[in-house]
């Protein structure tokens, strides 16, 4: 009797976010966990010798770069709301899709799909005109581009509208509220540590389709793409945990957009 065919998840971090002499993470050997690489875009953290330098260890060793698109805000690290108008975020955004698309194409490879970092990500999730915004970027520089997401929200839908292909993604190491969304930074509950734990969460939702809440619910949790941060202590532990959990659970792990166009 044969092995059942397993099912094809993506594994994503954010990655890149180095600026100058200032290093944050392990680039590297997180390159040589996940499938996907989520690369700043020089507006929230990452300078172009850092983002080049990136670009090119994700073409070596076969993974695939998402634009990570920010609001304007180095000094903030991108997790401040700004109120930009949408015709300047369709503008900023297409600037750092192409900024990046460029530090590939000398890296030998391209921009295979976008995910917005920080503040923005978490407006995109109920504000409707920056997420119509964001879409218009996509569909203006490459509408073959996918768009990562969290289930639910503006920006996806957005997306699926516009017929772009909407990929919803799963935060493994991310507090979820009752309503599926993610639960505040500044609140108790946001962040996971115990990889362990985080690991046997994210093959739960590979495998069940469901994510325990913070106060104890069950919520329905379905997603193309796991998604473990970079840039926190232990990660590369963690990105380990989760990426052995999920294959242990019947699960092959590759990016979920196609080859470099």
């Amino acid at each position: 009797m044969g092995h059942p065919v397993p099912v094809t998840i993506d594994l994503n971090a954010d990655l890149g976010e180095s600026f100058g002499r200032w290093v944050l993470g392990d680039d590297e050997a997180m390159l040589g966990i996940v499938s996907s690489a989520n690369v700043a875009c020089g507006f929230h953290a990452g300078d172009p010798s850092t983002l080049r330098r990136t670009c090119a260890l994700a073409a070596a060793r076969g993974v695939a770069v998402g634009a990570q698109v920010s609001y304007p805000d180095l000094t903030g690290f991108g997790r401040r709301f700004l109120d930009v108008e949408p015709e300047r975020l369709t503008d900023d955004v297409v600037y750092q899709i192409g900024a990046l698309d460029g530090l590939c194409r000398a890296a030998g490879t391209r921009v295979r799909y976008l995910k917005p970092h920080g503040a923005m990500y978490n407006a995109v999730v109920h504000h409707d005109e920056q997420a119509a915004a964001v879409v218009a970027a996509v569909r203006d520089f490459d509408p073959r581009l996918p768009v990562l997401g969290l289930p639910g929200s503006a920006l996806l839908r957005a997306a699926a509208a516009a017929g772009l292909r909407a990929v919803p993604e799963f935060l493994a190491d991310r507090g979820y509220g009752p309503d599926g969304t993610l639960v505040p930074r500044s609140a108790p509950g946001a962040l996971l540590h115990d990889a362990a734990a985080v690991a046997e969460r994210a093959a739960r939702m590979a495998r069940d389709g469901v994510v325990v809440a913070v106060d104890g619910s069950e919520v329905a949790a379905v997603a193309e793409s796991v998604c473990v941060h970079g840039d926190s202590a232990g990660a590369v532990a963690m990105a380990r945990a989760v990426r052995a959990a999920l294959e242990a659970a019947g699960q092959e792990v590759a990016p979920f957009a196609g080859p470099a166009r």
